[in-house]
């Protein structure tokens, strides 16, 4: 608990505020790429403690929110047939697709199961040759290396009733979408330290040199955060670009090495759609050829499946820092986490959730 309770300690943060106060001289725009860094700026109430010269705005870091609409569609379409055991972590079951969620197949008598480890999938379809055992692999590059490995030993033991339906996405095409755009507002980044404990920090260089826009990999506890806006401000108030590292006890600049080998063996990058954002080229990554025996999506033959989002839903404009949660007429009303119209509603890691849990009202 050591690494954990020390980034709590509540003496620390005025100190660190009152740095942010004495350094900021004009309104800056930041946005925290990860939604678990959002839920614990609302939790702590960061956003609330800071100068109000400092705009947090929250970018598309939830890979339960990101998956797109077609790919939840294709999902439950697997999911449906029978002799099909669909499994999933457990905060997919809840994201609306166009007509229905993942929980409705299961309330009809489907076999839907929620799993905690992407080898539990694989073991399961050992234990059930008569299934077919497809497992829901989405995520960005913190989750892929541990779905490489299930590839990997279904490979191995040569399983022909197991399959992944893949919607792995990356945060550096991410970032160039949202700095690219004529409308862009964002200032400066604070990257997810778990992303980076994987893939390290040395693509996010060229992307601060090309948008000169400083980057600082940050953490997720209370003392994390204001450490990485601290680092931030100061960059923006000195005119500096770089990417810094405020979180080196878990990230290094070339990250996990291994990790990184596991992915690129077994998947490479495809251009992916983003829900409420649109497609992203070379945004995600995708079965290599040799692997495409497990592709679900062919072997089930729902490619085709396309769809079209809720006029209702601005998704795409919160996930892209444009809108707040609470700027949504549907916010509160007729989108709450028991009734959600899009998927940053439903995940634990969504912005609209944690808006409505800690009381941004």
């Amino acid at each position: 608990m050591r690494y954990i309770q020390e980034f709590r300690d509540g003496h620390l943060v005025p100190g660190l505020l009152e740095k942010i106060r004495r350094t900021i001289t004009r309104p800056w725009v930041l946005m925290e790429i990860c939604g678990g860094q959002t839920h614990s700026i609302m939790r702590y109430g960061i956003d609330q403690l800071l100068p109000e010269e400092i705009e947090l705005v929250h970018g598309p870091g939830c890979p339960v929110c990101v998956t797109p609409l077609e790919q939840i569609d294709r999902a439950l379409a697997i999911a449906s047939q029978p002799g099909v055991i669909f499994t999933s972590f457990g905060d997919m079951l809840r994201v609306p697709g166009s007509t229905e969620d993942l929980f409705s197949i299961r309330a009809r008598g489907g076999k839907v199961q929620v799993i905690y480890a992407p080898l539990d999938a694989v073991r399961m379809a050992q234990d059930n040759p008569d299934k077919q055992v497809v497992f829901f692999a989405i995520g960005f590059e913190t989750t892929a290396p541990a779905n490489a490995i299930a590839v990997l030993k279904a490979k191995a033991l040569g399983l022909k009733n197991f399959s992944v339906l893949v919607s792995q996405v990356r945060v550096p095409p991410a970032m160039h979408a949202i700095l690219s755009a004529p409308n862009n507002r964002v200032q400066g980044f604070l990257a997810a330290g778990h992303v980076c404990t994987v893939m390290g920090y040395w693509e996010y260089e060229p992307i601060a040199t090309r948008y000169q826009v400083p980057i600082v990999v940050t953490g997720f506890e209370p003392l994390d955060l204001l450490l990485g806006i601290q680092k931030t401000i100061e960059m923006l108030e000195m005119g500096e670009v770089s990417v810094q590292n405020a979180y080196p006890r878990a990230v290094t600049r070339d990250g996990n090495k291994p990790a990184q080998d596991l992915i690129h063996k077994v998947f490479q990058p495809v251009d992916r759609n983003w829900r409420g954002i649109g497609l992203i080229p070379k945004s995600g990554w995708g079965l290599r050829p040799e692997f495409e025996e497990f592709d679900a999506e062919k072997r089930f033959n729902v490619l085709d499946i396309q769809t079209k989002e809720s006029v209702i839903c601005i998704a795409g404009q919160i996930l892209t820092g444009m809108s707040k949660p609470t700027d949504c007429p549907a916010f509160g009303t007729l989108c709450v986490p028991e009734n959600p119209l899009g998927a940053p509603m439903v995940s634990s890691e969504g912005a609209c959730a944690a808006f409505y849990r800690y009381g941004r009202k």
